[in-house]
């Protein structure tokens, strides 16, 4: 009876060994995960893309998905006539001034020139979206629309006109190759592979060479909080609502591109 209770025991002892270390491997095989975390990160990529780092072999855009027409902000750009008080209608002259130019969208923002790396990539993707039928601007020159025109401006109405680009929305991910292996990998993405969170706006260019887009006349009646905060703002290119979104103090008459002359 003694030896068979001291067998017993025996194995006893080695399952409470046993079970005491099993807490230390896993730990153990824990430390080769961590480190495997320490590779670069998406926000690490970007920042490396947009600052041309020297880490870098090369940084690429990976457009995933299109969608061509996309309108981009919609903006006030003259100056705005004053016809308060008045009971008849204005004939104003108003001159009118937009730019576009490329740009790019990422969660924190920032602009690649055309030197770089990245830059360079932009531009090889533009060239992809640009046909005969829809030219875009690929690179980050600007392309203006300006001039003059004489509108009519409603009885007691403040006018101004505005306008809303039309874009080429090309969207995909950042794909970077590092000189150096970082924990045995080069090759890391932001946000991820396959994403669609980086946009790069490119403006559709009509054949006469000005920027495609909407561009209608505004008109708001005066002592409004629409019309107040107009005549209030000291902003140059201030974001108003979309053609037709105003509200009923706002008349919108949208104008041809045809009847805008050519650069």
């Amino acid at each position: 009876m003694t030896r068979a209770g001291r067998a017993r025991s025996h194995r006893s002892k080695k399952k409470r060994i046993t079970l005491a270390l099993s807490p230390l491997v896993a730990v153990a095989v824990a430390v080769p995960l961590m480190n495997s975390a320490g590779a670069a990160t998406p926000s690490e990529v970007s920042a490396d893309c947009s600052a041309d780092s020297d880490k870098l072999e090369n940084c690429e855009f990976v457009d995933v998905q299109f969608k061509r027409d996309n309108l981009g902000p919609n903006q006030r750009v003259s100056p705005v006539s004053d016809n308060c008080g008045s009971t008849g209608t204005a004939s104003k002259t108003f001159n009118v001034s937009a730019s576009v130019t490329r740009t790019i969208q990422l969660e924190d923002g920032f602009t690649a020139a055309a030197d770089t790396k990245l830059g360079n990539s932009f531009f090889e993707i533009g060239v992809k979206f640009s046909t005969s039928e829809i030219n875009i601007t690929r690179d980050d020159k600007t392309t203006t629309l300006a001039f003059s025109r004489t509108d009519t401006v409603q009885a007691d109405s403040v006018g101004f006109f505005m306008w809303s680009a039309k874009r080429t929305d090309v969207s995909g991910f950042l794909r970077a190759t590092y000189k150096e292996p970082q924990d045995g990998q080069k090759v890391f993405f932001s946000p991820s592979e396959g994403a669609t969170s980086v946009h790069v706006f490119y403006p559709q260019i009509l054949k006469n060479g000005t920027p495609d887009g909407r561009l209608w006349l505004r008109n708001v009646k005066c002592g409004t909080p629409e019309a107040s905060g107009i005549q209030n703002s000291t902003r140059a290119l201030r974001s108003e609502p979309g053609f037709g979104a105003g509200g009923e103090n706002v008349t919108d008459v949208e104008i041809p591109l045809s009847e805008v002359p050519a650069p």
